[in-house]
């Protein structure tokens, strides 16, 4: 029998290529689609909120039932997870490059809108769900350690800031002239071909460096699980609760102001080179938060750290919607500030998520990686679709006309005011919510993590 390394850096750098490549196509989506949708085909910001919110509904259905394939499913030679990293990686990437086809830009408005909600839906709710449910459970087969599993959290992390670093400030360099004008509609074809190639290779990163050692199998004349029985346990998880009640706030403030950043930055700052400015600083922040999360999470505990840290956020945006500010660098600074404490908070949530499946293993005596993390992603793409349909619906309700956008128009300065007014406000108020969530609602403080440790520790060792 084939020995099986110990855990180490190779697995951290191998799963940190996993969310890079997720991120390729998920960040790519979260900050560009709309404004492809609405400025190069020309479809009104609403139907494009519609959209999103549609395709939640359908990942309702969809992320549940990966996520209890994954846990009831015999595992393969090579896993129970990165076996799909493997078949879905290729699919995957076509679909998100199926999704940016300039050339529909003249087609009916009929088939625009079926192309919009095939190609979406397709990415999504079916492979993009495919290979990120499996990803994400894999954490807990990679290793039991609960230090070792932090230390994924964070490369996870690393992973998606990087992607992040080349979607948010090489992007607008190669979409916007100077004055925030698509300077070739091709340019997101193209942008999304070459991105979907890079997904692609770091999938294979990923799937080469990274070993599952956990292996827990369950008895041959085990009972076959009911998904609704299921489901419901995992409802009345209070943690799980929390954290769903937090990640959907909190992608809400991030989303939201970074999709309608594109706009704010183009048409109200007239100044997309301070966006990428921006963004390259946020992902700096990033890394430089990375190198001392686990000792602060270790110290004070993810919860107690993460609930000071969105309070400061939610304070930044708040005092950038009393302020009204016209200096785009002002914007810049105070949004840095916000940036350091939704960060912390994003660096540290997958570490929380294991934290959850050890609490729920203690509580019910059942170990569900898949149908946990399946149930936390649906939350995080309802928060994404909300963040896009609010966005789209915000956009509507301020006065944008996509129509004139798309003629190379000017919009109207109460537009603009409205606007800022939404990339302000509205991440303020997610924000507060996320700390009330993380508060008042998740329970696992660092003294009952550590407890759940040991408890399940005994019992195997038992």
């Amino acid at each position: 029998m084939k020995e099986i390394r110990p855990f180490g850096f190779r697995d951290k750098i191998g799963y940190m290529f996993g969310d890079f490549g997720n991120d390729f196509m998920f960040l790519l989506a979260s900050f560009y689609l709309m404004t492809f949708y609405t400025d190069v085909l020309g479809i009104p910001s609403a139907a494009v909120g519609t959209l999103f919110l549609v395709a939640r509904i359908v990942d309702a259905f969809t992320d549940v039932t990966m996520g209890r394939i994954v846990d009831s499913a015999k595992p393969a030679k090579d896993g129970r997870f990165r076996c799909w990293i493997r078949r879905i990686a290729g699919p995957v990437a076509i679909a998100s490059f199926l999704m940016y086809q300039s050339s529909m830009a003249g087609a009916p408005t009929t088939l625009k809108y079926v192309y919009m909600y095939v190609t979406y839906l397709l990415w999504g709710s079916v492979f993009y769900t495919a290979i990120n449910i499996p990803y994400g459970s894999m954490a807990s087969a990679i290793s039991n350690d609960p230090d070792d599993r932090s230390a994924l959290s964070t490369f996870r992390s690393v992973g998606a800031t990087l992607a992040n670093m080349l979607v948010s400030v090489v992007v607008p360099q190669l979409l916007y002239n100077a004055n925030g004008e698509i300077v070739s509609n091709s340019r997101f074809t193209l942008i999304a071909g070459v991105f979907s190639v890079c997904a692609v290779i770091c999938y294979v990163l990923c799937y080469t460096n990274t070993v599952e050692r956990v292996k827990i199998e369950k008895p041959n004349d085990a009972p076959k699980e009911n998904v609704f029985k299921s489901l419901g346990t995992l409802l009345k998880n209070r943690a799980l609760i929390g954290i769903i009640g937090a990640a959907i706030f909190l992608l809400l403030a991030m989303l939201l102001s970074q999709s309608v950043n594109q706009y704010l930055f183009r048409l109200y700052f007239k100044n997309t080179a301070a966006l990428s400015t921006m963004n390259l600083i946020g992902s700096l922040l990033t890394l430089a938060i990375a190198t001392v999360t686990v000792p602060i999470a270790k110290k004070f505990g993810k919860k107690e750290a993460a609930t000071v840290a969105t309070a400061i956020a939610a304070a930044a945006y708040f005092a950038l919607f009393v302020m009204k500010t016209t200096n785009v660098w002002v914007f810049v600074a105070l949004i840095s500030v916000a940036q350091i404490g939704t960060n912390f908070f994003n660096l540290v949530i997958w570490a929380n998520i294991t934290d959850i499946i050890d609490y729920h293993e203690v509580k019910t005596g059942q170990r569900e990686d898949g149908t946990i993390y399946a149930v936390y992603s649906f939350s995080r793409k309802l928060g994404q679709a909300l963040a896009g349909g609010l966005g789209g619906y915000a956009l509507q309700l301020v006065g944008y006309d996509s129509a004139a956008a798309a003629q190379g128009l000017e919009q109207t300065q109460p537009v603009l005011n409205g606007i800022y007014n939404v990339t302000t406000v509205a991440p303020a108020v997610c924000l507060v919510l996320v700390t009330l969530s993380l508060a008042f609602v998740y329970p696992l403080t660092k003294k009952v993590v550590n407890d759940n440790v040991a408890e399940l520790k005994r019992r195997r060792e038992g």
